[in-house]
């Protein structure tokens, strides 16, 4: 370790604020109003403006100090740490204009410590021990702005400071290049399905006389005029109103306690974020949770059932994989019909209706079946072959990118402890990133 390297408190070189108590009353639906970062909008690593409240007053000298700045590191003092992970982030431009409400940290760097290093302090394996350590309350676990103050860590200089950021950003980086890139193909296969299978748009236009935009011998497979039907809403002649379980088997494989494997491969609700895979948890079969039972297999769609409108769900991708009890396990009966499956069980509306139908105050949640009850307008099979043929791809590489990303995350959670012990040395670390960047 360098001989500049010193200790130091968070209360020594940050900046901490904790949030102000903005009033429900003053709430507005505006979408150009200033949105109140809350502790629900802080996940592992990353800000999600799900279920955003925004501000509707003229801002004042009260509020001031409450603005967030990009670089800004925001931590969630209630319930600052779930099976995910520690709920943290750094402010990105896109975030912006935000303000801090309370039961939320604030922290900022100073002229001795970098805002991009200060991420990556609170990162750290040793930072989320010490929230463990010191977090009071049993139903609602919290910490306060003194007990973060009071963090203590090593300090290199600011050059260092530099360099350990660089190496662990350009991991996050390209992470990020992944999820934007996710997104965008996320979006045009979810459109693609809504125009075809909801809006039937090409229906729409052979009805018309209008060109529909597909290849010819695409559009010729599609009705040319939707019918009343069971649903109460008009469908192309020919399609059939059912659910997903016309297309799909409801959890078809559970482990028996002779079948387990050695070594499970664990994903529960709480790692399973809207498409997302985020971590997959390894562990010898006597010491695996009860829940993991589900058995899956590529091509599975999975949807929690425990507070289903969190969208816990994602299309399998990979073998050898153990899911909880709370999914609801689809197998396409076809492979033609894997794409199809997904993107009806786990649109915005289906999600929605889920949502609406869970029981329970503590823990609302539906059956499985109810999930495989899906409600869907079924295609012809050589659209539906032609739709897996289009999309299918897309998911592929989403698919591909989430694994590197998961990739990349465990490289960084690998150097990180190093870099900011000054076990390993920074040349090393840029070598390593040199063959991934």
């Amino acid at each position: 370790m360098a001989d500049e390297w010193s200790n130091a408190t968070l209360r020594d070189v940050a900046d901490l604020l904790t949030g102000y108590p903005f009033k429900s009353d003053f709430y507005v639906s505006d979408v150009d109003a200033p949105r109140l970062l809350r502790g629900d909008n802080v996940a592992q690593g990353a800000i999600r403006w799900n279920g955003v409240k925004r501000w509707g007053p003229e801002p004042s000298e009260k509020i001031e100090p409450y603005w967030l700045r990009e670089g800004d590191v925001v931590l969630a003092m209630d319930r600052p740490w779930i099976e995910a992970g520690l709920k943290f982030a750094s402010i990105r431009e896109a975030d912006l204009p935000a303000l801090l409400v309370q039961r939320v940290a604030r922290l900022r760097g100073s002229d001795r410590l970098m805002d991009r290093f200060l991420h990556y302090v609170v990162a750290s394996r040793e930072f989320t021990d010490y929230v463990l350590s010191v977090q009071t309350g049993t139903a609602v676990p919290h910490i306060s702005g003194n007990q973060i103050r009071e963090y203590e860590f090593l300090l290199p200089s600011l050059p260092e400071q530099r360099t350990i950021a660089h190496i662990l950003g350009t991991l996050d980086h390209k992470t990020e290049l992944n999820r934007r890139m996710n997104e965008t193909l996320e979006a045009i296969v979810r459109a693609l399905f809504k125009s075809w299978f909801v809006d039937f748009d090409p229906v729409r236009a052979r009805a018309e006389g209008r060109d529909s935009g597909l290849p010819r011998s695409l559009a010729d497979l599609f009705p040319t005029r939707l019918v009343d039907s069971d649903l109460g809403e008009e469908v192309p002649e020919g399609w059939e109103a059912g659910t997903v379980a016309d297309l799909s088997a409801l959890n078809p494989e559970t482990w028996t306690k002779e079948e387990r494997p050695a070594e499970i491969r664990y994903i529960d609700l709480s790692n399973t974020k809207r498409g997302r895979i985020e971590a997959i948890t390894r562990y010898a079969a006597a010491e695996a949770p009860s829940r993991a039972q589900r058995v899956l297999r590529p091509g599975d769609t999975i949807v929690g059932t425990v507070r289903p409108g969190n969208g816990s769900y994602t299309l399998v991708s990979e073998p050898g994989l153990t899911g909880s009890t709370g999914f609801a396990v689809l197998r396409p009966k076809t492979a033609e019909f894997t794409e199809f499956v997904y993107l009806a069980t786990t649109s915005a509306d289906s999600i929605d209706a889920l949502a609406h139908l869970a029981d329970g105050a503590a823990y609302p949640a539906v059956r499985p079946d109810v999930v495989a009850a899906t409600p869907v307008v079924r295609p012809d099979d050589k659209v539906l072959a032609r739709f897996s043929s289009a999309t299918g791809a897309l998911l592929g590489r989403i698919a591909h990118g989430e694994k590197e990303s998961r990739t990349l995350a465990s490289l960084r959670d690998l150097l990180l402890p190093k870099l900011m012990s000054g076990e390993v040395r920074l040349r090393d670390a840029e070598k390593v990133i040199e063959t991934v960047a």
